[in-house]
């Protein structure tokens, strides 16, 4: 490791901070000015491509900075037409799509955007819409084999602020026969009571593209709603303010992007990542945003076209989640991927075999990075053009700060912790907000280390060099590929069964999703239920499947705290122990695992002994694609 190297990394990014304070930057004060200047310096450059399917010559619509502009200029007018004013919410639930794209910052110029997962259930997105009192929605026309515009349909229907639902038809899109086909054969569109119903194109085309026929106030609103939480519950809704979204855009600007660099995004713009680290630095930069299908990653045939897309395109930066590289890897490199200059990865830990398998396979570095919902997203980074801790999150960016805390549930703060000591980690930056995180206001109680840091109830620790590590949680929360999902809801769902207890939910590794959900069980005195039993009210009672357990596991007895709450540290380590002597029996390695121990630095790491002649190097590489640590055992 390169000490010099990483000590000018961490002065030059402590440099630009230490230039003038960020609120002193020449930046751009509002949204509708931050994408104004990038169109006026980059006119006819390409700004967002969208191809409905993944072939490579497939057809693909090409947005200018200047067609771009006007686009959201016109969303923008609409929006505030339909009555959406500085405080009022525009909603989108939107697969990805140039309209998607225009919805984010039309939306964010007018009022406040709120991006809605078309994944979660209709009960959960009217929930969502009912917190932000969202007066405007922005939704699919029905489409084949999607059912987000039934969903909606349900949702609005619970949700009597929305005046308006806006449809966009993916028709026009299409080609051939499938342009003449698809309105014949797919479903009527839903009703949505008691809000209008217009389409998106056709209310859009009267508008003015060269101007907002609204004023546009240098003021620091807040411009943007994410809900946090999963893909189970009722999400919590987060609050952006402007100065926070534009710092997203400098960061990627100042550090790495240019107006000749084309980005791969197949993450939705439902999710922070690809809506400030990616769409918010290209606006910045003035570079060229792809999304191929809909559907992202998930899309039919992106995974198999992927390499082939990067050629189409002549890609610079890969946008990226774990689970896709995993997925990438079981295909070879069948095309012309010279352009291509880094990789970057976020959402959940990334497994360093993974890492080395991606590098040796494009010879492209992976920049692994750290973010969160309730900071506007970015925290640190692995320095592309710097040394890289395998295994870290990187540097601090400018002007973010990092500390490492001991703290008390009110937030008070007992001590800071030591080099390399795990505590929680605690940041502050221009896209925190103190005492506002969240728009329910109970949900800020204790969420602030002195006032100001925010607690993001992640475990990690700092080491010498000024490098990130994460160790675990301290919130309870399971990550799976990416999503967050509530264990709470998981449990609740276990607990109504009559046989139930005790229930722990918690997050097992997994080699592609990063973790999977797996619950232990307690049954009451004289139970007979058998995990099978579980497992099939658990499918009946969890509405969303990606919540529905990997495994259920019946034991005598859950351990408990002093005052009688599920110990999910314990559950934890059970979970490493079975999942990893799982795999290294299934690979054939004569090796299990001894015990599960609490590090210092590492948090829960497996030791492992051997009980026969080993292949260190296979176990390596076996063990390397779990995101748990892991040691030999002294005899």
């Amino acid at each position: 490791m390169n000490s010099m190297s990483m000590a000018y990394a961490r002065r030059e990014w402590q440099a630009i901070a230490a230039e003038t304070p960020w609120e002193a930057r020449d930046r751009p004060k509002t949204i509708y000015s931050f994408v104004s200047r990038t169109a006026a310096a980059f006119p006819d450059r390409p700004a967002v491509s969208f191809q409905i399917f993944s072939g490579p010559k497939d057809p693909a619509e090409t947005l200018t900075w200047t067609e771009f502009h006007g686009r959201i200029t016109q969303a923008a007018n609409l929006f505030r037409r339909l009555g959406i004013g500085p405080d009022d919410v525009v909603a989108y639930i939107l697969p990805n799509c140039n309209e998607t794209a225009v919805c984010f910052l039309g939306g964010a110029v007018a009022g406040i955007v709120n991006p809605i997962n078309p994944l979660l259930e209709a009960e959960q997105i009217a929930a969502i819409l009912r917190e932000t009192r969202a007066k405007v929605v922005v939704t699919l026309k029905s489409f084949p084999k999607t059912d987000v515009a039934q969903k909606v349909s349900e949702a609005v229907r619970h949700a009597p602020r929305v005046q308006t639902v806006l449809e966009v038809d993916l028709v026009r899109y299409l080609t051939g026969a499938k342009r003449l086909i698809v309105p014949l054969i797919r479903k009527k569109s839903p009703g949505h009571y008691h809000a209008d119903v217009l389409d998106f194109h056709r209310a859009l085309a009267p508008e003015p593209a060269d101007r907002l026929t609204f004023d546009d106030p240098e003021e620091d609103r807040f411009a943007a709603y994410f809900h946090t939480g999963g893909t189970t519950g009722m999400p919590k809704v987060a609050q952006h303010r402007v100065s926070g979204m534009i710092y997203n855009g400098w960061l990627g600007h100042t550090l790495l992007f240019r107006e000749n660099d084309t980005l791969i995004c197949p993450l939705p713009l439902f999710h922070v990542f690809a809506a400030y680290p990616v769409l918010m630095s290209v606006v910045a930069a003035g570079a060229h945003f792809v999304m191929p299908t809909p559907a992202g990653y998930r899309g039919d045939g992106v995974l198999d076209n992927f390499w082939k897309l990067i050629e189409r395109w002549g890609v610079t930066f890969v946008i990226t989640v774990p689970t896709a590289i995993a997925a990438l890897m079981q295909r070879k490199v069948d095309a012309d991927v010279s352009t291509l200059r880094y990789a970057f990865s976020g959402s959940a830990p990334l497994p360093v075999e993974l890492y080395n398998r991606f590098e040796a396979a494009t010879g492209v570095t992976i920049c692994e990075g750290y973010g969160l919902t309730e900071a506007t997203c970015l925290v640190s980074i692995n320095p592309p053009d710097s040394t890289k801790k395998i295994g870290s999150v990187g540097l601090p960016f400018p002007y973010t700060q990092i500390r490492i805390l001991k703290c008390d549930g009110d937030g008070n703060v007992q001590r800071e912790c030591e080099t390399d000591e795990v505590g929680e980690i605690c940041i502050s930056n221009p896209g925190v907000v103190p005492g506002s995180t969240y728009t329910e206001e109970a949900k800020n109680l204790g969420l602030f280390a002195d006032g100001y840091f925010l607690r993001t109830g992640d475990l990690g620790r700092i080491d010498e060099d000024g490098y990130l590590f994460i160790t675990g949680r301290a919130k309870d929360v399971i990550i799976r590929g990416g999503h967050n999902l509530d264990p709470a809801e998981i449990e609740e769902a276990l607990l109504g069964h009559h046989d139930v207890a005790f229930a722990g939910a918690i997050g097992q590794p997994d080699s592609f999703a990063g973790e999977l959900p797996c619950v232990y069980v307690e049954l009451v005195s004289g139970a007979t239920a058998t995990p099978e039993d579980l497992m099939a009210h658990a499918r009946v009672h969890i509405h969303e499947r990606a919540a529905i357990p990997k495994h259920i596991e019946i034991l005598d007895e859950l351990p408990k705290t002093a005052v009688g709450k599920v110990f999910k540290p314990g559950l934890r380590k059970l979970a490493i122990q079975r999942v990893y002597d799982t795999a290294l029996a299934e690979a054939g390695h004569p090796v299990r695992v001894r015990e599960v121990v609490e590090d210092r630095k590492r948090g829960l790491v497996a030791r492992l002994e051997r009980q026969g002649p080993v292949d260190d190097e296979a176990v390596v590489h076996l063990l390397g694609n779990f995101t748990r640590p892991w040691d030999w055992a002294e005899d």
